[in-house]
């Protein structure tokens, strides 16, 4: 069962959300060559004030 992470900014929309994971999903599934029930995604949201790159937090930029 493969699992995929992915982390980014939070994403407010609830249905932009929905998409995302469908997307994702039908290209595991096409790739893994899986059904779809065997995806997992999971979407872990990263507030801009506790992320950073090179040093400086993004929030700040």
């Amino acid at each position: 069962m493969p699992n995929i992470t992915l982390e980014g900014p939070p994403i407010a929309d609830l249905n932009k959300k929905r998409t995302l994971v469908k997307v994702i999903t039908a290209a595991a599934t096409e790739a893994y060559g899986l059904p779809p029930e065997t995806i997992v995604v999971i979407l872990k949201e990263n507030l801009a004030e506790n992320v950073s790159v090179g040093g400086v937090l993004i929030s700040d930029r």
